[in-house]
């Protein structure tokens, strides 16, 4: 006979226990590691900037940056965490990517809005992300895990680059961080040509790693999935 873990919730001050079996329970706690709690706040973190962002006051627009900073910087730490401490787990390996997705996704349709980026290379990079992190569920379906690339973690850093360098120049825009001179001719950069082909390249470079992508593991597609693992 299995054991079963108990679980105490208190409601106005009654207290109710709740049994749960303990193999569920242990599989729950297997899951509720550090580093996926942090991945969860990241994703929950994502619509905070956004909304910061579109605010008219450059203070909470400021705040809005720093929200999506320390997004960014928990995308650090729970992979070390998660290789120091021996928790990684498969549905981190699947959530941790989806959530920078989603940070990154989330900023450029911000900057279309804005009227700094043009949709069409927004929505292939969006396309290529759906395409990839579809097939890497398919894999993980299939017990057949794929490993991130060299190149797929570079296109996240090259996106990453040019995301904070927009933050920085739209903060720099408005009066209260820079002189009125500085902030007109910012403005005029963030709308200009420069802008545009620099995203080109960043579109560019992630549609590469995306075929790439495909190229280097569509056989794993076509296999049969592994048992026992």
């Amino acid at each position: 006979m299995k054991s079963k873990g108990a679980v105490v919730a208190s409601l106005s001050g009654f207290s109710i226990n709740i049994l749960i079996p303990q193999g569920l329970k242990e599989e729950y706690q297997a899951y509720l590691t550090i580093p996926n709690q942090l991945t969860a706040l990241r994703i929950l973190l994502v619509p905070v900037f956004v909304v910061l962002l579109l605010q008219g006051d450059p203070w909470l627009k400021l705040f809005g940056v720093i929200v999506f900073a320390v997004a960014s910087l928990t995308d650090i730490y729970d992979g070390y965490h998660a290789r120091k401490y021996g928790v990684e787990t498969r549905l981190g390996a699947f959530l941790d990517p989806l959530a920078d997705k989603l940070l990154i996704t989330a900023a450029f349709f911000l900057y279309y809005w804005m009227g700094y980026l043009v949709l069409w290379m927004v929505l292939l990079v969006v396309v290529r992300d759906v395409v990839v992190t579809a097939l890497r569920v398919y894999a993980e379906y299939k017990n057949r895990p794929v490993v991130t690339s060299v190149e797929a973690k570079y296109k996240t850093v090259v996106q990453n680059v040019f995301v904070y360098a927009i933050m920085v120049l739209m903060l720099m825009k408005e009066d209260a961080f820079s002189g009125k001179g500085v902030a007109v001719m910012i403005n005029h950069f963030l709308v200009s040509d420069n802008i545009y082909y620099i995203m080109l390249a960043v579109t560019a470079f992630t549609v590469y790693t995306g075929v790439s992508y495909l190229v280097s593991n569509w056989s794993i597609y076509f296999q049969k999935p592994l048992q026992g693992q």
